[in-house]
């Protein structure tokens, strides 16, 4: 069979690179053609192997998949355009087969243009997705195929094909503002809606434009994809067959008790003896199951038994219809969703995608990137998805309440140097402040452990704290940040001791402490002792312990965290925000909660709505040491309460008596006072 150059046959021929059986575009078998054609392609083209039997085995299951018979029409799509939107359902192989597809484009003859990275939203999702590709190319995880995830990164210089999340791709264009390393750009997860994601869409139409050659493609479920389609400018759509139908069933009313609904749903789904799986979605973890224990053993004796597997997304949470289910429950199978709800609310009220991050995120992370991205001159953008007018207001003026901007609005010095860490701008500032109050080694542990996922195990976190050398060994009365100092140092001195794994998972397993989330904030820790020496930022010798040191890491912590202060207003553990008047609890795993202790002030690192309006990570801070470095503009904006009152009375408090004989030169010498004060600002 002759192949015409720039055809899709040639590009089949090109872009194959395997001895797959699959189906050309004339309609013919692939095994028809001459067994000489597959001789030559027995070779792996990623590392110029063999291939292994594994390979031809995982072949067939892919060649199952919907996306498969979509497979040249992207192929013709991407070969004759810049930008491909591909819009398919669930479990149809787009995020595993795309991009291979894509890798194979960029190792042909004629397309030998960069490699290819394939963004997704979770850390977890890319790191699988890369292990699995890895396995169905056969190849190793970690040279042809890899992943670069937040403070990790698997990949060699030889990669071709990388998985990343969406936030890392933004912070390599920092130093590589056309990703002109890529010869293919997969934007994938694009149904989360995060801001990362809408701000890689925006960049892509300028870069675009900056680089002919560069290639595109978005991934989308079918409800976005038009208006995807749209934003980039009526660009070529493949639509991928779904592999799953879904039967919708409404209930006549509104179920209050939603859980023993879906547990009566679930039941009379398994009564019909159908084949296949149930899942069920719920907003609590133990209660569920133990009354499903009990409801089953009422049930009758001889069906077959049901086997609950108990899985806890938390926040990640993958769709709209997880989100919903969260509150009204939901029971699926492969043939069938049926939602507890009326069809009513489901029309009026139940939203078909999940809201955009950027309409309803702190957007402060956002525009400290964008600021930087200016310089390149790529810092102005037209979001798909408009952000919050009033949100960025507050992202500007929290970033110069932070120093990161100087008086003309652009990106200051200091706000370049916070850009070079991949933290919350909040904590960056607190580290270089830091390297003025000679505490840098205990403020990069402390980011590290604030980080780095929770180190308490479940057992802890559930208050389990009678057994010997739970984590009460570990409290330190300073607060929760300091406590979180102690069990790093204990942990790193057992590492640097040479203690076999199995002793200090043995150690971990004692004290309630998650040995995974301690050995991640290592490897945060060492990145961010990386990116301290590469910008030349001075880092102190440990001093942990003492009382000077003690002081100056809260001034490190004020000095970034001044605008989340909370007061108890009651004496019994209501704490209202100095900002916003919220009022939350510190969370049962405090330090303060466990000795049943609990300080009027306090500087914390989060606040969540969501978990019963707890904050977490709290320590003490006096008024004084607030008022001491608080920029003063700041402290002037913020609303009147109770709060600020006392806070004023004690900067008035500790003010000096001002002499009665040249007011005008006390009221300038007071300003310079406040102006050195709040140089780290």
């Amino acid at each position: 069979m002759a192949l015409v150059p720039g055809s899709p046959e040639e590009a089949n021929d090109l872009l194959t690179g395997s001895p797959e059986k699959t189906c050309l575009l004339d309609g013919s078998d692939s095994s028809d053609v001459d067994q000489g054609l597959l001789d030559d392609l027995e070779l792996n083209p990623f590392d110029g192997l063999p291939y292994s039997s594994r390979f031809y085995e995982l072949l067939k299951q892919r060649e199952k998949l919907p996306v498969w018979k979509s497979k040249y029409v992207f192929l013709e799509s991407l070969l004759d355009n810049q930008i491909v939107v591909v819009s398919g359902g669930a479990k149809s192989g787009k995020s595993s087969q795309i991009p291979q597809w894509c890798a194979e484009f960029c190792l042909s003859v004629n397309n030998r243009h960069g490699t290819v990275v394939c963004t997704q939203v979770q850390r977890q999702t890319a790191v699988w997705l890369a292990m699995r590709v890895a396995d169905e190319l056969d190849v190793n995880i970690g040279h042809e195929v890899g992943y670069v995830v937040p403070f990790e990164n698997c990949c060699t210089n030889d990669t071709v094909l990388r998985y990343c999340t969406d936030e890392m791709l933004l912070r390599e264009m920092m130093s590589n503002p056309l990703l002109s390393s890529y010869g293919v750009i997969i934007i994938d997860d694009v149904y989360e809606l995060s801001v990362s994601t809408d701000v890689l869409l925006a960049f892509l139409r300028d870069i675009l434009l900056a680089r002919p050659e560069l290639k595109v493609v978005i991934i989308s479920p079918p409800g976005l994809s038009s208006k995807i389609v749209s934003y980039y400018g009526n660009v070529p759509l493949v639509e991928v067959e779904s592999a799953y139908s879904a039967e919708v069933v409404y209930t006549s009313a509104i179920q209050r008790g939603y859980f023993h609904a879906a547990l009566r749903l679930l039941f009379e789904i398994h009564h019909t003896q159908e084949k296949g799986d149930v899942v069920v979605f719920l907003a609590c973890e133990q209660k569920p199951l133990t009354d499903f224990q009990q409801e089953a053993r009422c049930r009758n004796p001889t069906m077959d038994p049901l086997s609950p597997l108990p899985l806890y997304p938390h926040q990640s949470l993958p769709n709209t219809a997880i989100r919903g289910a969260w509150t009204y429950g939901i029971v699926i199978d492969p043939r069938r969703k049926v939602v507890l709800t009326t069809m009513e609310f489901a029309e009026k009220d139940m939203k078909p995608f999940l809201t955009p991050k950027v309409e309803e995120s702190n957007l402060t992370s956002m525009v400290l990137f964008l600021k930087r991205m200016d310089i390149a001159g790529l810092g102005h953008c037209e979001f798909i998805n408009r952000p919050d007018p009033e949100s960025l207001m507050q992202a500007l003026e929290d970033l110069d309440y932070l120093a990161a901007l100087d008086n003309d609005g652009n990106l200051s010095e200091f706000g370049i140097i916070m850009s070079e860490f991949p933290l919350d701008p909040q904590l960056s500032k607190s580290i270089l402040a830091a390297c003025e109050f000679d505490c840098v080694d205990e403020m990069l542990t402390l980011a590290a452990m604030v980080t780095a996922p929770n180190c308490f195990l479940d057992s802890a976190q559930e208050g389990d704290v009678t057994k010997p050398g739970d984590r009460r060994k570990f409290l330190h009365p300073a607060g929760d940040h300091f406590t979180l100092i102690n069990i790093y140092r204990e942990y790193e001195t057992m590492k640097i001791s040479n203690a076999s794994e199995y002793d200090i998972e043995r150690w971990c397993q004692d004290h309630g402490l998650n040995h995974t989330a301690l050995e991640m904030a290592r490897v945060i820790r060492a990145e961010l002792l990386d990116t301290m020496k590469r910008i030349e930022l001075p880092v102190s010798d440990p001093a942990f312990g003492s009382d000077e040191n003690i002081m100056n890491i809260k001034k490190s912590l004020l000095s970034g965290y001044f605008m989340q202060i909370a007061r108890d207003v009651d004496g019994l553990g209501n704490y209202i925000m100095l900002t916003h008047k919220q009022v939350g609890q510190l969370h049962p795993h405090s330090g303060y909660c466990l000795n049943q202790n609990l300080p009027e002030w306090v500087l914390f690192h989060e606040f969540s709505v969501a978990e019963r309006s707890c904050i977490r990570i709290a320590s003490e801070i006096s008024p004084d040491l607030f008022m001491q470095l608080v920029p003063q503009y700041y402290f002037s904006n913020l609303p009147p309460s109770e709060s600020k009152e006392l806070l004023q009375k004690a900067l008035d408090a500790s003010a000096p008596p001002a002499p009665q004989d040249d007011c005008e030169d006390d009221v300038e010498t007071e300003d310079e006072e406040q102006e050195q004060r709040c140089s780290v600002q």
